[in-house]
Parts: C-alpha cells; sequence; structure tokens
C-alpha cells in the first residue's frame, strides 16, 4: 500500500478543496492518504507556521490561494522543500475568465456569501426535514420535489442531499396497505419521482435495520414475497400516474440525486416558453 501525506491550503473555511480532494483520492485503490488540513491561511505568519510540518511530512501541497504574495510565499517554501504545490481551481479559473472576458474577483471564500442563493438553501433544508415521510402533505404544492417509494428506498438520504442543492423536497412512503393522500396526485408544481429497488437489496437493508434495533428478523417487513408486492405496487402507481422511476438498487444517494436534478432540468426546459427567460437551475 502506498503512503500519500496530502497538504490542503485553504484561505477559506477549505470546504471545497476537501471535496476536490476527496474526489480524486476516491479514484485510487490501495493508497493510504494522510491529509493535513489548513483551512484560512491569510498571513504570511500563519503560512510560516505551516512549513514545519511540511518538513516533517513530505508529500503534495493542494491549495486554493487568491492573495498573489501569499500564494507565491507558499510556492517558495514548496520549491526548497522539493514538495509538488497544486493549485486546485487554476485550470478552471482561467478557463471561465476566457470565455467571459474579465478576471476574477480574487476574493478569499467568495463562494460562501450569504447572498439569496445561500438562504434559499437553508430554506430548503428546513422545509425538507419538516416533510420527511409523509409529513404535513398539506404543503406539498409549495415543494420542488416529492419522491415516492417503499420503506427503506433511500427517500430520507436522497432528499436531505437534493435540498443541500437547494432544492425543497418531501417524501411519502408507498404502503400497500394504506394509500398515500390523495393530494399527492393532483400536484402541479413539484415533479413527482418514483424510487425502486432490487427486492435482494432491499430484503438485506430491512434485515440490517431491525437487528440494528434489537428486533427480530422474522416479519413481513423483510418476507420476500411481500416485499415483491410491495415493489409491485409501487412500480404500478408511478406507471399509472406517468411519474419517472429512479432504480437505486446500485446508484450512490449522489447519483441518484444527480439523475433526479436532470430530470428537473429537463422538464423546466420543456416548459420554458419560446424566446422565454427561465430561472437558472
Amino acid at each position: 500500500m502506498y503512503r500519500l501525506h496530502l497538504h490542503l491550503v485553504s484561505d477559506s473555511t477549505g470546504e471545497t478543496l476537501e471535496m476536490i480532494a476527496k474526489a480524486a483520492i476516491a479514484q485510487f485503490e490501495d493508497a493510504e492518504v494522510i491529509r493535513h488540513f489548513w483551512p484560512m491561511v491569510r498571513s504570511k505568519q500563519h503560512l510560516d507556521r505551516i512549513v514545519t510540518d511540511l518538513a516533517d511530512n513530505p508529500g503534495l501541497v493542494l491549495f486554493t490561494l487568491v492573495n498573489a504574495e501569499t500564494r507565491a510565499r507558499l510556492e517558495e517554501h514548496c520549491r526548497q522543500l522539493g514538495l509538488p504545490a497544486v493549485p486546485a481551481l487554476d485550470a478552471v479559473t482561467a478557463a471561465l475568465e476566457s470565455q467571459l472576458g474579465q478576471e476574477a474577483h480574487g476574493k478569499p471564500g467568495r463562494q460562501h456569501l450569504m447572498d439569496d442563493a445561500y438562504f434559499e438553501r437553508v430554506e430548503a433544508i428546513q422545509f425538507t426535514i419538516a416533510h420527511d415521510d409523509g409529513i404535513a402533505w398539506e404543503d406539498w404544492e409549495q415543494a420542488d420535489i416529492i419522491l415516492a417509494g417503499v420503506s427503506r428506498s433511500s427517500k430520507t438520504p436522497t432528499s436531505i442531499y437534493l435540498a443541500n442543492r437547494g432544492y425543497k423536497v418531501a417524501n411519502i412512503p408507498i404502503v400497500v396497505e394504506s394509500p398515500p393522500p390523495k393530494a399527492l396526485f393532483g400536484l402541479r408544481h413539484p415533479l413527482v419521482v418514483g424510487l425502486t429497488t432490487a427486492p435482494e437489496r432491499l430484503i438485506q437493508i430491512r434485515r440490517n435495520r431491525l437487528l440494528s434495533l434489537n428486533e427480530g428478523t422474522e416479519t413481513s417487513y423483510v418476507d420476500g414475497d411481500h416485499i415483491k408486492d410491495e415493489l409491485q405496487f409501487a412500480r404500478r402507481m408511478f406507471a399509472d400516474n406517468g411519474w419517472p422511476v429512479i432504480d437505486v438498487t446500485r446508484r450512490s444517494i449522489e447519483e441518484s440525486a444527480a439523475a433526479i436534478i436532470r430530470l428537473v432540468q429537463e422538464r423546466a426546459r420543456r416548459e420554458r416558453p419560446v424566446g422565454g427567460v427561465s430561472k437558472p437551475i
């Protein structure tokens, strides 16, 4: 197994840098990556305090520093230590400058400003939490997305992920013995999306759930035939109402959410008036 010290140096919260590093590291197997996280580095004094750790734990330095002086100082330290230093956003920023015909502002943490989009995201998260598992169905028309599916089909985690992207999401469990409120079938604004999965996967997930609760696993909740009936009932409902369906069997939460966002965007394009301007999604 290869071992690497990865130093993440940012003049802001470092959230963006961490996501970039995480996505890149996921592409490699049999690698032990030891992360050294250095956020809010905005002064020469702060930067100089990091150098000792760079020398003691040589590896790769990944950074997002917009201040030219601080950046040059870090690059000089890395040259002296013989360490590679990679500016994580340079290529993207340069491409945007070229296409937009203007220079980047060069302000640390600009993406974290509390603008209208920030408050919309907070509102979306609050709405989604308040409308989990069929709660407050009277407000569903205010949602952007409604997720429907049988128990343990990833409705809640997918809802929360979408909320963090700024979408108001409600979700409803599809239960054979308890049909959903009639309001679900007359919604106009939200996009209703059905979530389904393979019976075998659902059985395993439900068994693990019962075991974590110290409950018995010999119930209809994990019975194969009953689960197949549940899934068939749900799929029939999705088809009868013309709702798009996402199979989450082999998808991560992020992949399911990305597929749902594409559906929302496609519907927005179809409904956009000719020559009109729509709100960016």
